[in-house]
Parts: structure tokens; sequence; C-alpha cells
């Protein structure tokens, strides 16, 4: 045997060792995340089926109604990611909705890093809408053995995924539902114009200048999601633009209503907005025509 020979075996011999080694890591993680998992359905006293092609667990709470989603069809959805300890991770809020097609909700971007949850999907493809399902998956499906720091994700986590399927098929229809709960939530008085927008005026205002869509406004505001999140504010007066230039809700909203000195509470829906609800706090500080 030359040497040629003996080093392109040996070669040949230390990558089959190599795959080899790794393969058996890979099988210890499912192994190892399997018998995790058995202990904590069986501590807890709960039954869930497993998938036989990929190993995750899951179980159907509510299996919904009406017709079977497809992967094409749209569907607005919640999930909440914990530990098996309880330990609450990521979750979604009833007023901020995800919305995608049935198709895309294995994809998740967490601190900036795109994840790809099969079992996520696969379960909710499970449901019909108005469907809630429990998930948890194998660590080697979810974050692997780096976890997420960030988010408190140790290595080798094995995830549980409370998830459902929202009975709305329609943006319009999820924005009521969000705009709703949070007037409810806040225990808020708002009026409901036709165009779906909510606003409470506190402040008339007493210029005399009508506000028209040509009209060169200043303006004191704060604009937040539904969530609270502050996502642009301006108080100090410096605010200028031409009715015409802003958002949707205050061109329906504004003129008529209030003056120079007007002070308002406006929500929008999606389609009078930026493609999400929103909550402004809105001072009239000079009208211009």
């Amino acid at each position: 045997m030359n040497n040629f020979t003996k080093l392109s075996l040996f070669t040949l011999l230390l990558a089959i060792t190599i795959f080899s080694s790794c393969k058996k890591d890979y099988e210890s993680i499912e192994s190892v995340d399997d018998a995790a998992i058995q202990a904590y359905l069986k501590k807890s006293n709960l039954s869930f089926d497993k998938d036989a092609k990929t190993g995750y667990y899951y179980k159907i709470n509510i299996p919904g109604t009406g017709n079977v989603i497809e992967n094409q069809d749209s569907v607005f959805y919640s999930y909440t990611f914990k530990t098996l300890t309880g330990q609450v991770l990521n979750q979604t809020s009833d007023l901020m909705i995800p919305g995608t097609f049935l198709g895309y909700t294995d994809r998740f971007t967490i601190n900036s890093v795109s994840y790809v949850f099969t079992p996520i999907r696969e379960v909710l493809t499970k449901l019909k809408r108005g469907g809630q399902a429990t998930l948890i998956m194998p660590s080697h499906l979810a974050f692997g053995k780096n976890g997420v720091s960030a988010l408190n994700i140790g290595s080798n986590e094995n995830i549980l995924v409370d998830m459902g399927i929202y009975t709305q098929t329609k943006k319009h229809e999820i924005d009521e539902f969000e705009i709703n709960k949070f007037i409810a939530n806040n225990n808020l008085t708002l009026i409901k114009d036709p165009s779906r927008a909510r606003y409470s005026i506190s402040t008339p205002g007493t210029g005399t200048t009508a506000i028209n869509l040509n009209s060169t406004l200043v303006a004191n505001y704060t604009v937040r999601y539904l969530d609270g999140t502050v996502l642009q504010t301006s108080t100090d007066g410096t605010f200028t633009d031409v009715l015409s230039n802003l958002y949707k809700g205050w061109q329906l909203i504004l003129p008529g209503k209030v003056t120079a000195g007007g002070k308002l509470r406006l929500i929008i829906p999606s389609d009078l907005a930026n493609g999400t609800p929103l909550d402004f706090d809105i001072e009239i500080v000079s009208v211009t025509n």
C-alpha cells in the first residue's frame, strides 16, 4: 500500500469516526431531551401525544371550529414560550397580535436572531380557528445547546409553548378586538367615529381658524402602540406639517372637532395609521390656512 493510499484510508477512517461521534452526540441529546420531557409529563400527570417523525410532544386543548386552515390562509395567533418549570420567556399580547399566513407561523425573530420552529407551525395546522394547543419542543428543535442568555433560556432547555389561533380572519376584525381590549383594560370612555377611530376631546380649543386638509398645524403629540410602547413624541411645539401629510386618522377626526388650543385622545385602527393600531395624545398649538 503506497503512502497516498495509506493517507486516503486514514483520512476516510478519521472522517467516519468524527461523523459517528457527532451522530452519537446528537442522538444522546435527543435521548436526554426525551427523558426529561417524559419525566415532566409524569410528574405533572399530563398526557401528550408524541410526533412520531420529529419527536416533539403536543396536546390539543381546544380543537376550534370551522373549515380546515390551509397554509396559504391568513391567521392571527398567540404564543407563550415557557421553561418546563413555568418561567415565561416570551409571549404575545392581546393588544399586539401577530398575523401571517399559516405556512409562515414557524418563523421568529428574537433579539435580532432568526429562528425556524417547525413544530409550532405543525401544531397550529392541527387547529381550526379558535383552537388552542400546548407544545413541548425538545431543546434540539428549539434553542439548542447554546440557549439564549438574554431570555434566560439555558443550554439544552426544553421549551413549552402555549399557542392558539384567534377566530378573527380579517385585519380590521383583529383591530377591533385589540382596540376594544385596550379600552376595557384602561377604563376609557371614547366616541367611536364611523371610520372606526375612537376619540375623546378634553379641550375643544378656542381658535377661530377651522382645520381643513390644507391647514398647517403646529402640534404637540405622543403616539404609542396599544401595549404602551412610545413610538414617537414631540411636546416642545416644534412639530409642524400640513394635515394632508399626516395620518389618515388625524385627517378624519381633527377637522370640525378641535381648533387651536384643543386637546384630545385619539385611537386609530391600522388602516388609518401605519399598519398597526395607534394611541395618540394630541394638542393643537396653532392652525394656519
